[in-house]
């Protein structure tokens, strides 16, 4: 019947209120998805339907809207947790840095992954060693 105005679950016809009524209906049979994508967050209260109609309706634009803040918080939390993990992986990335050892040339010396007072410290200790075997 084209153009038929549909019935709200609670007998409601008014017609300027058709968009309420196709949520209230897809909600009545708990299809969410048909009702968010009827309008469930954007369509007003329809004034003629019962109270109980209405409220069932608010209270279910209310929950979607509490779970879609509830997902762009956690969202936002990972993002958050992401760069702070990177920001640590960057502090902690060992820069290498040559460490002149005696009597080695500096540019055929290996990169070492130590920070720069430890590679010293070996250095010295291998240049002790090298000089107490020879």
């Amino acid at each position: 019947m084209p153009g038929a105005v549909p019935v709200c679950r609670c007998g409601c016809r008014t017609p300027a209120s058709v968009t309420t009524h196709l949520v209230a209906a897809a909600l009545a049979v708990d299809d969410l998805d048909r009702a968010i994508d009827a309008g469930l967050l954007e369509c007003p209260s329809c004034l003629d339907c019962t109270p109980a109609c209405s409220a069932s309706l608010e209270a279910a634009r209310t929950a979607r809207r509490t779970a879609l803040a509830a997902r762009d918080r956690f969202r936002a939390r990972q993002a958050r947790l992401q760069r702070r993990t990177e920001a640590k992986a960057a502090r902690r990335a060992v820069v290498a840095v040559p460490v002149p050892v005696p009597g080695q040339d500096t540019a055929t010396q290996p990169q070492s992954g130590l920070p720069p007072a430890a590679a010293a410290a070996l250095a010295r200790a291998k240049a002790r060693a090298a000089a107490r075997s020879s």
